[in-house]
């Protein structure tokens, strides 16, 4: 059985980290009032819940901010009854990242989407930019205001050249979507107030409208440790869930029992309110501080998609399913010196047999990720649309029943 005494321990921690880093705007207010969700009452994180993914141990936050360096910011717009949309970023370290690149790769399951920047960091194997997550119309504003944050940051006077990286899905079913309100203020709001230590989850940032399985989605997040005989690297993986499929959690089947599914409405009567469930996205955001390259980054990222298919994903026609992964080991920085070439070390990468245990983490971490942004999201109304959050109760109780629960598999 968990620690209680320990878990209430990481709640209150995790409370207070949050209460001081998440940007909300609300209808009546500016970027800068500072609220959070991180921790909402009867809303655990699914590990907090008895939810126990793989074999593996996660970080100390079970979060992809474990990767030292990594930090995450979020921008919530909610206003009147139609925004429902944010921005999310992720830094893969707090230096100027121009100038210090990050080696990269992304990988597409399906390329229904508009993630901006992607063939130049598979082109050139790195990032110089945040990984900025929002809403689909939003990405040409994303990426303008994020290259003005980047001209602007000291020591890169000279640049005449900025790849932006920007992810996005859907959120049009709750959110006035071609609104376009995502825009310079809120990027930098996001990128700024980005800070290490827990991460905010559900309907928070690009979270704010999504949908998944059926359920309210958004951010989630979660990670693994491997033991120091493995190299002791950790794997962080950070989704903006908005998907759709037969939600399955730890091999149950709690879609199909909450009767909430996708084909339903084929496979017999139903009141579901709408007909594509299956359509959306999702991005899958990866860090970890093993030394290993683009070509090593792509075949994690690859098999990211394997933690997405636990989850019972249908991979649909209208899904864009992206996973980026980045190395965050300082050792593999590409500096880029003004008036001079890009400057690389000699260093020691991880061979492909060591990629094995790495393969596994990322698998856990993104199974996880997924449940912890349907867990800790909030039922939420927007454009005349109500989408429930996946009701906790019943759900553990589908999971009880088919020995999917911590104290379940100890026995």
């Amino acid at each position: 059985m968990f620690n209680r005494h320990l878990s209430r321990l990481t709640l209150t921690a995790a409370l207070l980290a949050a209460l001081i880093s998440m940007t909300f705007v609300s209808e009546n207010d500016s970027v800068g009032a500072s609220q959070s969700n991180a921790r909402a009452p009867g809303r655990p994180r699914a590990r907090e819940a008895g939810v126990i993914v793989g074999v593996l141990t996660p970080g100390p936050l079970n979060a992809i901010t474990d990767v030292a360096g990594v930090t995450v910011g979020h921008t919530t717009l909610i206003k009147g009854d139609n925004v429902r949309t944010g921005v999310t970023a992720i830094l893969p370290h707090g230096g100027n990242l121009f100038r210090e690149k990050v080696p990269a790769a992304v990988f597409i399951g399906n390329a229904f989407g508009k993630l901006a920047g992607s063939t130049q960091v598979n082109e050139l194997g790195e990032i110089e930019t945040p990984v900025m997550l929002t809403s689909t119309l939003n990405v040409p504003r994303v990426a303008d205001a994020t290259i003005d944050y980047m001209l602007a940051l000291p020591g890169n006077e000279d640049v005449q050249s900025i790849n932006s990286v920007v992810g996005e899905t859907n959120d049009g079913y709750l959110n006035d979507i071609r609104g376009r309100y995502v825009g310079r203020e809120e990027v930098f709001s996001a990128i700024k107030n980005s800070h290490g230590g827990p991460v905010e989850e559900g309907c928070v940032g690009a979270g704010t409208g999504t949908v998944a399985f059926g359920f309210k989605g958004g951010i989630g997040t979660s990670s693994r440790k491997l033991p120091a005989a493995l190299g002791g690297y950790t794997v962080g993986v950070l989704v903006q869930s908005n998907f759709g499929g037969i939600l399955a959690i730890n091999g149950a089947p709690v879609g199909r029992e909450l009767g909430r599914y996708y084909l339903k409405e084929e496979l017999g009567p139903t009141n579901l309110s709408w007909s594509h469930a299956a359509d959306g996205s999702i991005m899958i955001v990866i860090a970890t501080d093993a030394p290993i390259d683009h070509r090593n980054l792509q075949r994690l990222a690859a098999r990211s998609m394997m933690g997405l298919a636990r989850t019972g994903a249908a991979g649909s026609n209208g899904s864009g399913d992206y996973a980026i992964a980045f190395s965050t080991a300082p050792e593999l920085r590409i500096r880029n010196v003004p008036n001079g070439r890009n400057q690389t070390a000699n260093v020691k990468l991880l061979s492909n047999e060591a990629m094995s245990p790495l393969f596994l983490a990322v698998i856990e971490a993104t199974e996880e990720a997924i449940y912890n942004s349907l867990f800790r999201a909030t039922t939420t109304t927007g454009r005349g649309h109500t989408v429930d959050a996946l009701p906790i109760d019943r759900t553990l109780e589908i999971l009880r029943r088919h020995g999917a629960l911590l104290q379940d598999r100890e026995r």
